[in-house]
């Protein structure tokens, strides 16, 4: 099966996903590269007391970054309630506020924005409907940033993916696209999109390559927070042989192709 012919996993799948273990999640996930704060402050403006809200934290990777840089007050949008939690317990910083809703729910005011900002979730709503928002949630002069880790990159051999894709076939996360790349790095769409919005003056892209090492551990650990594996029936078999394949196929040691994709896009300024 091609990846044009994949069923992606539905987008409210996206909500309950990643909640069962929130610090295993966190433990296993690669935190993003200092670059893109960094082009935060210095394209966006992420600095103390920027109003700052944020799309899917998750357990709060990012938002620990955004906060550091600055960020306040920063309005992390969790619709899961666990992670939701995990965040209120494990960022004790007044700047922050967890608000436990779909983006698509929450209630938010317009225009009282400095930044809005989404760490490898946006894939999982409606793209034109979310950017609608996000526009009008936006100060004239604000920026919007939306950044993934994608796992994979398809300038660079895979010999992990390649020696287990067939084990994984199934049902996709969204993140994998409905063509030949993966939606955070299908730069032509995701510039269209903010596009149509008519919303945006200045929109730019970056990545970054880069990669990970992880031994039969961390490697199960890793894949054990993917959507698409824990939408399987069979869940727990497949990690144990993704464990087995990473001891004896790849003597303990995989390597994991990374590649860090930031779009940034300026709320056009009032005229």
């Amino acid at each position: 099966m091609t990846l044009n012919q994949k069923s992606l996993l539905n987008l409210e799948f996206g909500r309950e996903a990643f909640g069962a273990d929130p610090a295993g999640y966190h433990a296993a996930r690669p935190a993003y590269p200092d670059w893109v704060f960094e082009t935060l402050r210095d394209r966006c403006g992420l600095r103390q007391h920027t109003s700052t809200f944020e799309i899917g934290a998750g357990t709060g990777t990012a938002t620990r970054q955004l906060l550091d840089f600055g960020a306040s007050p920063l309005i992390a949008i969790e619709p899961n309630e666990h992670l939701a939690n995990f965040l209120r317990a494990t960022i004790p910083d007044e700047a922050l506020s967890v608000s436990i809703a779909p983006f698509e729910d929450v209630v938010l005011q317009e225009g009282g924005f400095d930044l809005g900002f989404s760490a490898t979730a946006f894939h999982w709503l409606n793209e034109d409907l979310a950017l609608v928002k996000v526009a009008r949630l936006l100060r004239p002069g604000g920026w919007w940033a939306m950044v993934w880790n994608v796992f994979g990159d398809p300038n660079r051999a895979d010999p992990f993916h390649e020696a287990t894709k067939a084990l994984l076939d199934g049902a996709a996360s969204p993140a994998e696209g409905i063509g030949n790349l993966p939606f955070a790095l299908d730069v032509e769409a995701r510039l269209a999109a903010l596009d149509r919005t008519n919303a945006f003056d200045v929109v730019e892209h970056k990545t970054s390559a880069w990669s990970i090492v992880l031994d039969p551990a961390q490697t199960v650990a890793l894949y054990a927070t993917y959507s698409n594996i824990n939408a399987r029936s069979d869940r727990e078999a497949v990690l144990a042989e993704l464990g087995h394949i990473a001891r004896i196929q790849f003597n303990g040691r995989v390597t994991r192709n990374m590649i860090t994709s930031l779009y940034i896009a300026r709320h056009r300024m009032a005229s």
